[in-house]
């Protein structure tokens, strides 16, 4: 879930002072750790300059919605469903809260606070509840980028006093939610599911587990039976080589396309870290996981800002190109420390390779897309001074 994330960072130091002191402690030299602390900073302020409202253009902006090609039929013709704005705006608000200097950052504050009165609004609607649809529904992505952001408000004790009683309330709702909504033969999650027997989709099972983990390490009840079988399905999306099946289909492994070491690129990391994070896995793959992101890195980059979702020869989605980037970060850190610096000197070199004369970073054609962008290359930046992601215990 977008887990694992800068949300989590401990430095409470101001922001460029702070940012800059952390991330050379965490390995990078003076000058990349001024940079990075610099791009922090301007970030920032990008994503509070782009908070928006979708429902009452007028109103006090209080989202980030996700923008990507899918649209479902509103009062005004095709919008952005329910569950890209509650989920992009949850996913923002997360990593806003974890940038240095969050409690001495009054308009920060107040554009979390927004946006979290946005999601506990917005939650209960019936578009929102159980119930996945046939075909394509990412309602369960604005669960668990919620089940996220709430969870990580309760670890933080960074939520206004009034909204604690509702989180804690939404908290338990959502991991129903998710419990309710897995694979029912397999386990897992999909936001497309299609013909009899749907297949888990790796990448939203390995973000979605996450956030299950991180609501079990604050005392929620989850469903262990629910987990295993999902932690079962992503595993056996694995294969030899290190890449990741799409979608989990133990009786069509081709090994191309989709299944390719270049056309897994995008995910393996985040399926790795997951299964790492739940003993499922050891730094060998992990390892090999992060090598192979940078060794497939230039498929990942065709695909960047470009139309359409799945092209051949690797069916690379755009959208997966930051989210690479942000999982990418997280392995990096659960691999033994002597191994780290040197893959993060790597990653950032990636990241400024292609950001945006704005400040920020994109990898769809869309101009809102530029948020989600820029929050999960913070999140990156951060992952060094970041408290690590929640294990899921035995």
């Amino acid at each position: 879930m977008f887990t694992g994330s800068a949300a989590r960072a401990i430095c409470a130091l101001s922001l460029a002072v702070g940012c800059a002191s952390a991330l050379a402690q965490a390995g990078s030299d003076e000058e990349s750790a001024r940079r990075d602390a610099a791009s922090v900073k301007e970030g920032l302020a990008l994503l509070l300059r782009r908070q928006e409202s979708l429902a009452e253009p007028k109103a006090e902006p209080c989202e980030w919605p996700y923008e990507g090609v899918y649209r479902v039929r509103g009062e005004e013709g095709m919008e952005i469903p329910l569950g890209y704005r509650v989920g992009g705006t949850a996913l923002i608000a997360t990593t806003l809260l974890g940038i240095p200097g969050y409690a001495e950052d009054a308009p920060r504050r107040a554009a979390v606070e927004r946006a979290l009165v946005f999601v506990l609004e917005t939650l209960p609607d019936a578009r929102l509840a159980a119930g996945f649809r046939r075909g394509y529904d990412v309602r369960g992505w604005g669960h668990a980028c919620a089940l996220e952001l709430l969870v990580e408000l309760r670890r933080t004790q960074l939520a206004p006093e009034f909204l604690r009683p509702a989180i804690e309330d939404a908290t338990k709702k959502l991991i129903a939610l998710l419990e309710e909504g897995e694979i029912e033969t397999l386990g897992g999650w999909n936001y497309s599911r299609r013909g009899e027997q749907p297949e888990p989709s790796t990448f939203m099972t390995a973000t979605t587990l996450q956030a299950l983990f991180a609501a079990r390490a604050q005392g929620f009840a989850v469903d262990e039976k629910v987990v295993v079988r999902a932690l079962n399905a992503l595993a056996s999306g694995r294969f030899e080589n290190g890449a990741f099946q799409y979608g989990v289909d133990p009786e069509h492994r081709t090994g191309k396309g989709f299944e390719a070491p270049e056309g897994s690129a995008g995910r393996s990391c985040a399926c790795e870290a997951t299964l790492f994070l739940a003993g499922r896995s050891n730094a060998e793959k992990l390892r090999a996981a992060i090598d192979a992101f940078f060794a497939h890195w230039e498929w990942l980059e065709k695909r960047r800002k470009q139309t359409d979702t799945h092209v051949p020869p690797f069916q690379i989605a755009p959208y997966y190109f930051f989210y690479a980037h942000h999982y990418a970060a997280q392995a990096i850190e659960l691999l033994p420390e002597a191994e780290r610096a040197e893959r993060r000197a790597r990653l950032r070199e990636r990241i400024y390779q292609v950001r945006e004369s704005s400040g920020g970073w994109n990898d769809r054609v869309f101009e809102r897309s530029e948020s989600y962008g820029t929050a999960m290359v913070l999140r990156a930046l951060l992952a060094p001074t970041a408290v690590q992601s929640a294990r899921w215990a035995k």
